[in-house]
């Protein structure tokens, strides 16, 4: 059982849009995931032209991925780096702490994370 930041089990992050590196809906850590996709954000229109600045762009569909393209208010598991740098950048989208993956205190601090909870 996958643990999220505040200790108890990982809960969903969303299954609309589909979310997670194995696209379960949960923030969950996978062997294959050298991105760390394990935050659940709600992301807002500055997160996403912040990670389309840097060369990610989660708000355009890629129907050839499945990849509905996202807009503000959808739940997303981001990268633990980019949101640090989100953060870093003033423009870090709220966190849900229930589903964000306990392994993500190895980039985040637990007070951070807090501040921007939902």
């Amino acid at each position: 059982m996958a643990q999220n930041v505040l200790g108890g089990e990982l809960a969903s992050c969303s299954t609309d849009p589909m979310t997670g590196f194995t696209r379960t809906g949960c923030c969950d850590q996978h062997p294959q995931d050298g991105g760390f996709h394990i935050v659940c954000a709600v992301v807002t229109n500055s997160f996403l032209a912040f990670s389309k600045e840097q060369g990610n762009d989660l708000s355009t569909p890629r129907p050839e991925y499945g990849f509905p393209g996202l807009k503000a208010g959808d739940q997303w598991c981001l990268c633990a780096s980019r949101w640090v740098e989100a953060h870093e950048a003033g423009v870090a989208p709220k966190v849900v702490l229930e589903a964000t993956h306990a392994q993500a205190l190895e980039w985040i601090d637990i007070a951070d994370l807090r501040a921007n909870a939902i």
